[in-house]
Parts: C-alpha cells; sequence; structure tokens
C-alpha cells in the first residue's frame, strides 16, 4: 500500500521533534502535528523557561552578597513583569528555531489538533492523511485534585505568564516542580509556603540530599509545611485566596500554585476508539521498541511514564527513527544512570544509586560525604553550605551514585555522570587531580567514609 508519509508524528515537544528531523534526514516522508507549541513543555511551559526564572530569582543572593566584595548597589528593585515579558521573547525565538528545523527539514508541519482514525490513519482539521508508522509524543498535562475550589489553583502552565508577582503564594507538591517554583517565588520576594502531604518532600532522592537541601530552604526563610494538605479553596470578597487543610488550620494566599504530578496529554488522540491499551497508571503500554498494543502506532515521552526527562524523550526519539529508517545505527535506549537536577535554589543535582537504594539491592555500600561553605560565600554573610556525597560499592571499589547540593550542581554532575557510565571506581576519582580551587574537586579528594 503506498502511504502519504512513512512516519506521521502527533505532538512537537521534545521527543517528536527529535524522531521527525532524524527520520526525514535518513530519508523518510514525515508529517508533525502540533496543536499548541512548537518545542512542548519543555521550550514553553518547563525545563527553559523555568532555569530563566530561576537565574532571575537567583539575583537577589548575587545583589545580596556583592557587598562582600566591595560593591555597593543601592536601589536595586525587582520587576516580575519585565522577567516574563524577557523570558517570553526568548521563548518565541526557540518556537522560531523549532519550526525552522522541522521546515528546513523537509518536514511537513500541520499546526493543528491530530487524532487517530485507524492504525494507519491520521485526520487533521478534517483532513486524513495515511501512514505506515504513527507516532505519539503528546507529553504530560499538570494534575491538580478536584477539591473544592480547585479552580482558583494555578499551575506550571499558568505560572509562566502572571502578570504580577504574588506577595504571598502557596506551593502545593513535594517533587521537582514544587520546589522549584517555590524557590523561584521565594527569591523573587513572594511570602512562599511549601505545603506536602508526605513527612519529606523529593522522594526517590538520597535522604542525605532531601534534610541538607530542606535544612538549607529553611536557613533562607522558606515556610516548610510537611504532612499537610488542602481540604479546600475559597475565593475571598477581595480577590485573595482562602485555603483550608485537611487539619482545619486556614492560610490566607494571593495565589496557590498546585505542582503534584502531570497525566499523559491523550485528550481526543482517539486511542481507545482504537484499542490501544494503556498500564494502571494511565500511561500509553509500550514494548521495549516504542510500539503499542497496534504495532503501526508508536509511542515516547511522557505519555508512556518511563523517565519523564527532555534528555529521556530526545533518546527515545532517536531510537524510533533509528529503528525505523536507519536500523544498522539502532540501539536501545539505557535508563541506568541518568543523571538530573533539580534546579532550587540552591541547586541540587544526582546520578546512580542513592545510599538506600544501593544498600535496598544488597549492595555493601561505602559513603563518603562533604559538607562545606562554599568559597565565593566566605566573604558574605550567607551561611549556605553544600554537600557533596559518593556511594561506593565496598566489594568492588565502583562508584555507584553521585550525589549533590550546592551552586551549580546540574552543572558539576553532567560531567560525573560521563565517570559512572565509564565504570569508574573510587580509585579513579582518587588519582583524578583537582582543579583548585573550585567545588567539584571536591569529589576527588574525599578520603574518609562518612560515619554510618
Amino acid at each position: 500500500m503506498a502511504y502519504d508519509f512513512d512516519l506521521f508524528v502527533i505532538g512537537a515537544g521534545s521527543g517528536g521533534v527529535r524522531a521527525a528531523r532524524f527520520a526525514a534526514g535518513y530519508g523518510a516522508r514525515v508529517a508533525v502535528a502540533e496543536s499548541r507549541y512548537l518545542g512542548g513543555t519543555c521550550v514553553n511551559v518547563g525545563c527553559v523557561p523555568k532555569k530563566l526564572l530561576v537565574f532571575g530569582a537567583h539575583y537577589a543572593e548575587d545583589i545580596g552578597q556583592a557587598q562582600g566584595y566591595g560593591w555597593t548597589i543601592d536601589g536595586a528593585t525587582f520587576d516580575w513583569s519585565s522577567l516574563i515579558a524577557n523570558k517570553d521573547q526568548e521563548i518565541q525565538r526557540l518556537n522560531g528555531i523549532y519550526r525552522n528545523l522541522l521546515v528546513d527539514g523537509g518536514v511537513s508541519l500541520f499546526e493543528a489538533h491530530a487524532r487517530l482514525v485507524d492504525a494507519h490513519t491520521v485526520e487533521v482539521a478534517g483532513q486524513r492523511y495515511s501512514a505506515e508508522h504513527i507516532l505519539v509524543a503528546t507529553g504530560g498535562w499538570p494534575f491538580v485534585p478536584e477539591i473544592p475550589g480547585h479552580e482558583h489553583a494555578i499551575t506550571s502552565n499558568e505560572a509562566f505568564y502572571l502578570e504580577r508577582l504574588p506577595r504571598r503564594v502557596l506551593v502545593v507538591g513535594g517533587g521537582y516542580i514544587a520546589v522549584e517554583f517555590a524557590s523561584i517565588f521565594h527569591g523573587c520576594g513572594a511570602d512562599t509556603k511549601l505545603l506536602y502531604r508526605g513527612e519529606l518532600f523529593l522522594r526517590g532522592f538520597d535522604g542525605s540530599l532531601r534534610d541538607h537541601i530542606k535544612d538549607e530552604l529553611i536557613k533562607k526563610g522558606m515556610d516548610l509545611q510537611f504532612k499537610s494538605d488542602i481540604a479546600r479553596i475559597d475565593k475571598l470578597a477581595d480577590g485573595s485566596l482562602l485555603a483550608t487543610l485537611e487539619d482545619g488550620r486556614t492560610l490566607e494566599a494571593d495565589c496557590i500554585f498546585y505542582a503534584t504530578g502531570r497525566r499523559p496529554m491523550l485528550d481526543g488522540l482517539g486511542l481507545a476508539e482504537l484499542g490501544i491499551e494503556l498500564d494502571e497508571r494511565g500511561f500509553i503500554a509500550v514494548d521495549e521498541e516504542y510500539r503499542t498494543s497496534v504495532p503501526s502506532v508508536l509511542a515516547i515521552g511522557d505519555v508512556i511514564g518511563r523517565v519523564q526527562l527532555t534528555p529521556v524523550a530526545l533518546a527515545e526519539g532517536m531510537a524510533v527513527a533509528r529503528r525505523l529508517f536507519k536500523p544498522e545505527e539502532y540501539r536501545k535506549v539505557d535508563y541506568a544512570l541518568i543523571p538530573t537536577a533539580v534546579f532550587s535554589l540552591p541547586n541540587m543535582a544526582t546520578v546512580g544509586l542513592t545510599e538506600e537504594q544501593a544498600r535496598e539491592r544488597g549492595y555493601k555500600v561505602t559513603v563518603y560525604e562533604s559538607r562545606f561553605r562554599p568559597m565565593k560565600l566566605t566573604m558574605t554573610q550567607s551561611l549556605e553550605r553544600s554537600l557533596m556525597k559518593l556511594v561506593v560499592d565496598a566489594q568492588t571499589d565502583r562508584v555507584l551514585g553521585c550525589h549533590m547540593v550546592g551552586p551549580d550542581a546540574g552543572e558539576i554532575m553532567q560531567g560525573l555522570a560521563v565517570a559512572l557510565k565509564a565504570g569508574a571506581t573510587k580509585r579513579v576519582f582518587d588519582e583524578t587531580l583537582g582543579i583548585h580551587p573550585t567545588a567539584a574537586e571536591e569529589f576527588v579528594t574525599m578520603r574518609t567514609p562518612a560515619a554510618i
């Protein structure tokens, strides 16, 4: 059968664009449909604009610390609307780059909603197109519990477009997004409270890091309220919001921000009608080669719920393009040793196993920790301290995990991820000369195991 396209991608986020561009580069006839914005969550309402806002929030600390280095900065003011306007301009620039990457790469771009009609047919804006392969890469969407008054809350989708910085903010959640946005709002000057229903946020990260960043955020003046959750939200006559907690307490705020997870964006795609199976969590079920229960339909990225990170979606998109159109270069995505960072203030980054995970898997571990005041802060009033940690297999000497809280943690961890991927041992770390004076050299100078 002759198809209109060899590959039709639904969703122009990181994974979809990567698959489309490389498939087209391999000679395939490719189309992409996107109904919202080019670049997906990451470029528009995720990691890119969030990092820009984190930079903006950090300037408050930089200005405060400048006096220790002889700078007098009088009358410094912050304008949220300028930050948002400049962020918007940068995102528009990136949207244009994504459009050019697709169009100049020979991809047919449809900026409209697409749905599956059958195993080889997609309908876009009333027109139907056939394709040998269809790839669903529509990403995720913020989830807000349907408590009374939930319509008064916002999510990360809306936070990036707030016209004014709220004076009082309640951030609800305990993952990446909650901690990052709490840092942004607090750093920009809002009275910020972080509420999390569990005993300690950032579940899944190393326990030492979770405790350390909790202490650092408290030192910075953030109000952390664990074992707390909102039962209802009411809008008051003056426009402010009243949150009633499950324990009966009430808190007033001008903005209530929810970061309580994300669901796969599957609305209106026609998956159920086609009989495409979902897993027990509601994500699209796929095999090792990203095929759904309908083999001609594939899915990657946040909709499959494996590891919801942009570089992972990029790797999955590349794997699909290679398997279908350049099989001699195909290799499976390796989900082990994926580095990641939480761009809170201070930053937090990690690669490999946590101490808890290593012990659960039966390793006998040796742990190395270093806690210190970053050199940049020694001539300031800041009390912030960094934490660096190595988890080592005591039998083989292989480094199982690297963890850090402190300035530029993400930048430092990227290089260490290469070392762990290569199987570096603690001896290799010890024999590597440090760059002095840097914080990063601490990872190659830790010699004494931590007391357990």
